[in-house]
């Protein structure tokens, strides 16, 4: 229990909950059961009075009780005493001592000799408790009679405290006897519930220590299930995460070896003068130009990452054109579809209205899926498309190239995420460009999909809303007609 602090916790909970429900129910019980006996008693000493003052009228005080009276008195088990107006005791019977005479009152008396009943509750020097009731007692057979005197009956509360005192101790036996076994119940029930709880913290330190692999095997279908599940999925994308990190550093090392070779190589033949010609000079500066652009591109895309990471990257918006963005890019491309005889085509749907969005960035955007489709393309073709559907406008950049396979298509816009490791060094790419991709197209309030089939080719669709905002104002220098399809 020392090292299952939680369990100790919990099973102090549940067993102060069920001793506090315990004690309660205790009380009430004792409660009840008290106040039923005084109940009883007090309801038997009443009765017993007015038969004791009924009895008493048919004789007269201080003349002596018959013998029916007294046998009465014995067989019930109380004391009773007749008094006089003056409080003189003319008439008593049973265990009472005869010298405590300290719970008749002289108001009590004005009361009773007035007609009025009175009850009351009576302690002698021993402590013992007693119930008295006190009725008047009318003298005389005629009905004009007055009050002549009056009967206290005292009934000792002795056997009924003997009682709830034997209740109240199989109450204490009881509670005990349950207290030990919710203590019992409470310890299971914690160390059930607590274990799942400590093959978490087990798992969850062992993931921290980069023991990645750790799995829960925790079916429920409860909380505890969904938190299990949890942390396994956790575990999961935290290994995808480091495999694909380190396919990245080994990408980005690849991809700045290869030109800082290059630029070290031709930089070293231009010093040296290891050339013959002016031509041959001029194709080596030609590749160092080249190398050095890469690396650029490469640099940027990272810069660029690491502001989306910040959240620091900004956006110049306005109306823009999508058709023009796409002309733009298709012209950008043509020269690398060309130089792999790919066809190259664009759809674009007269009407198509105008979106709010930055538009260096959305031909970025596009620019890089059309270099995407060149390098995963053979044979075949690209084309672009630009559209309306269901309310938005769709750009879309289409090509008969190698294909996603399946089970990779759901991560090929995470970050440093390659499809096929084996395709590094002969596609190139550092796994960046439709992470970035995608979330300049969330910024600007849009989407960016894909549909694939490996080896049959990919469609890649960018959805914006169309439209405009009331604070922009209406858009400046739109023609009443969007351009044809190219």
């Amino acid at each position: 229990m020392s090292r299952n602090k939680i369990g100790f916790k919990l099973g102090l909970m549940l067993l102060g909950a069920f001793a506090a429900v315990l004690l309660t129910l205790g009380l009430t019980v004792n409660r009840v059961f008290t106040n039923f006996y005084n109940a009883e008693m007090r309801t038997e000493v009443d009765e017993l009075t007015n038969h004791f003052a009924s009895m008493s009228e048919s004789h007269t005080p201080g003349e002596g009780a018959d013998e029916a009276l007294l046998q009465f008195a014995d067989f019930s088990n109380v004391s009773f005493v007749v008094v006089s107006e003056s409080g003189e005791v003319l008439e008593r019977s049973g265990d009472h001592d005869a010298s405590d005479r300290s719970y008749i009152h002289p108001g009590d008396l004005k009361r009773l000799f007035a007609g009025e009943a009175v009850e009351l509750e009576h302690r002698n020097d021993r402590g013992e408790r007693y119930f008295i009731a006190a009725r008047p007692i009318a003298g005389g057979d005629s009905a004009g009679d007055g009050v002549t005197a009056a009967v206290y009956v005292l009934s000792s509360t002795r056997q009924m405290e003997e009682s709830i005192s034997s209740v109240r101790h199989v109450l204490w036996l009881a509670g005990a006897g349950a207290f030990v076994l919710a203590l019992g119940f409470a310890w299971i029930i914690a160390r059930l519930l607590t274990r799942p709880l400590l093959q978490m913290q087990a798992a969850t330190r062992r993931i921290a220590a980069g023991e990645l692999e750790t799995r829960l095997a925790i079916r429920r279908n409860d909380e505890i299930g969904v938190l299990s599940d949890s942390i396994n999925h956790l575990a999961v994308e935290l290994q995808r995460y480091r495999d694909t990190r380190q396919e990245f550093l080994a990408n980005i090392s690849h991809e700045l070896r290869t030109p800082i070779t290059y630029l070290e190589g031709y930089a070293r033949v231009l010093r040296q003068r290891l050339y013959d010609t002016e031509e041959e000079k001029d194709k080596y500066l030609d590749i160092i130009h080249e190398e050095a652009k890469r690396v650029e591109r490469l640099v940027d895309d990272l810069f660029d990452l690491a502001k989306m990471e910040e959240g620091v990257i900004s956006l110049s918006l306005e109306w823009i054109d999508l058709a023009e963005i796409a002309d733009n890019a298709v012209r950008k491309i043509r020269l690398k579809a060309d130089a792999k005889q790919l066809s190259l085509r664009t759809d674009l749907a007269p009407g198509t209205p105008l979106v709010y969005g930055d538009g260096l960035r959305l031909e970025q955007i596009v620019l890089n899926l059309l270099e995407n489709a060149v390098r995963y393309t053979e044979k075949g073709g690209i084309a672009v498309e630009l559209g309306q559907r269901s309310g938005r406008v769709f750009l879309a950049v289409e090509d008969t190239g190698i294909g996603i396979p399946e089970e990779e298509a759901p991560y090929i816009f995470d970050r440093f995420y390659r499809v096929e490791k084996s395709r590094s060094r002969r596609y190139g790419g550092s796994g960046l460009g439709l992470a970035i991709a995608r979330k300049l197209v969330e910024l600007q309030g849009g989407e960016l999909g894909v549909e694939s089939r490996p080896g049959r080719g990919s469609r890649f669709e960018i959805r914006l809303d169309p439209g405009r905002r009331e604070e922009d104002g209406p858009p400046e220098g739109r023609e009443a007609d969007m351009p044809k399809g190219r």
